[in-house]
């Protein structure tokens, strides 16, 4: 019998904090969980990410609820993984939006990443039968574009590849703050099933050229400050070049996969074993490492049979 994903046996539920980090602007984290971002402005708000069913979505409206009665106008999704997206129909908002790359990914690969995500790490899909179906944005973008809330002016931007070829940021000016989805982490280790990992580190210089006063990462706490942003912003660097830098090298001496992943854990675990869902990331971004410094540049499309092969060879004895 193939050895279980390693979150499999993550079962424990997590402690939710809901934080504000700038002038009505809002973090939902939960211990490495999946995180959301809240900003209100004059007239509504903007939620994003929506978190991976209805019911979860449900622990964001609450905690809305409990700071204002203005609506949530508009959903915003940093990307386009499960996890991510399709809670996005319990916030009855008027728009849900994501760039035109995002839009694309769904259509090509959204059905095959709900059925590998849930079937990986079930946990973090409570109450999956009230999912309606693929969560698919009404409207898109292609490079930068504004949403006003009344007077507050949210700038919504592709800064450049990394954790998807899709992801966006959120950045308020009026507070310095931005909200990144998983193009930064904190005490969390990446996912890099879908990465662009040569272009990961000029995203996140884009992302640190802004210098923010607080970000809303991926996963992890609220980082509040500059000096923690960017700490951050230097955790997620060294997280996917020193994974990026072992999968080159292992390419150029012609090892295998296991072998690379082998090697992987040699340089990456003394630094980064303590991370959230480390265990279960490992190999698959030890796979899109492999993949990327092989040649190929788009990410082979994950499927639940795909998970558990890539699994099953690199977890064998």
């Amino acid at each position: 019998m193939s050895k279980a994903f390693a979150s499999t046996s993550d079962l424990s539920d997590k402690k939710v904090t809901f934080a504000e980090i700038g002038r009505d602007l809002y973090a939902f984290t939960a211990e490495g969980d999946p995180n959301s971002g809240v900003i209100v402005g004059d007239d509504g708000c903007i939620v994003f990410d929506a978190q991976a069913t209805p019911a979860m979505a449900r622990g964001v409206v609450e905690r809305v609820r409990s700071v204002t009665d203005k609506p949530i106008r508009y959903v915003v999704l940093s990307h386009y993984h499960a996890v991510r997206v399709l809670g996005a129909s319990a916030y009855g908002a008027q728009g849900i939006v994501a760039s035109a790359e995002t839009y694309r990914l769904i259509a090509e690969r959204g059905q095959e990443d709900w059925d590998s995500e849930y079937g990986r790490f079930p946990r973090l899909f409570r109450d999956a039968e009230s999912i309606p179906g693929l969560t698919w944005p009404s409207l898109s973008f292609s490079g930068r574009m504004s949403i006003y809330l009344g007077k507050r002016e949210v700038q919504l931007m592709q800064l450049g590849a990394g954790h998807t070829s899709g992801d966006i940021v959120a950045w308020v000016p009026d507070a310095g703050v931005m909200f990144t989805g998983d193009l930064v982490e904190y005490h969390s280790a990446c996912y890099c099933g879908d990465a662009k990992l040569r272009q990961w580190p000029r995203t996140l210089d884009a992302i640190r050229d802004f210098n923010p006063t607080a970000v809303v990462p991926g996963r992890g706490d609220a980082l509040l400050g500059h000096r923690t942003v960017a700490e951050a912003i230097a955790l997620t660097r060294d997280f996917v070049t020193t994974l990026y830098g072992v999968a080159e090298m292992s390419v150029a001496r012609g090892r295998s996969l296991k072998e690379t992943f082998a090697a992987a854990r040699e340089v990456m675990d003394p630094k980064f074993s303590s991370y959230a869902i480390y265990e279960h990331c490992q190999p698959f971004n030890v796979a899109r490492a492999y993949d990327e410094a092989s040649g190929i540049d788009d990410p082979v499309i994950w499927t639940a049979e795909r998970d558990r092969e890539v699994w099953a060879a690199m977890n064998e004895s």
